[in-house]
């Protein structure tokens, strides 16, 4: 098993749990982006830097995911993408992208597009806050601890 990260737009203190994550219990950390970071110097810990372009990360990580493997993404097309291919997502906050959900976060996620696009102001999601790093480790431990890892 390894952990995908579409780590553009994923939060520092996310990417904090899942480094320590990663080496507790001994799971490759591959963070893909289009802008460089940094990242712990650790063997099971590694970077790809993908060219700069809308979803570029995401088609490296669905073109290199695997069934077994666990995603973290905000981003409702690529969770589809890679859970339609029978792999577990999660996005920053904890929740669960699985088969009964995500055709539902897909509408959504378009009916909201159109209407920014049709020049309603729909807001954005609220601010990442402790509760949301809560729920996060939360779903993650449950997620390994059903794949076997304590």
């Amino acid at each position: 098993m390894k952990i995908w990260v579409d780590a553009d737009a994923c939060p520092k203190v996310i990417k904090e749990i899942l480094f320590k994550t990663s080496i507790r219990l001994q799971i490759p950390l591959i963070l893909v982006a289009n802008s460089y970071m940094n990242i712990p110097h650790h063997e099971l810990i590694s970077f790809v830097k993908v060219d700069s372009g809308d979803d570029v990360a995401d088609m490296y990580i669905a073109e290199h995911v695997e069934v077994n493997d666990l995603v973290i993404t905000a981003d409702i097309p690529l969770a589809a993408e890679v859970v339609g291919r029978g792999t577990l997502a999660i996005n920053p906050r904890g929740e669960l992208y699985d088969e009964e959900n995500i055709g539902e976060r897909l509408s959504m996620r378009d009916f909201m597009k159109e209407l920014r696009d049709g020049g309603v102001v729909t807001g954005g999601p609220d601010s990442f806050n402790a509760k949301d790093k809560q729920n996060f480790a939360n779903s993650l431990n449950k997620i390994l601890s059903k794949k076997g890892y304590h």
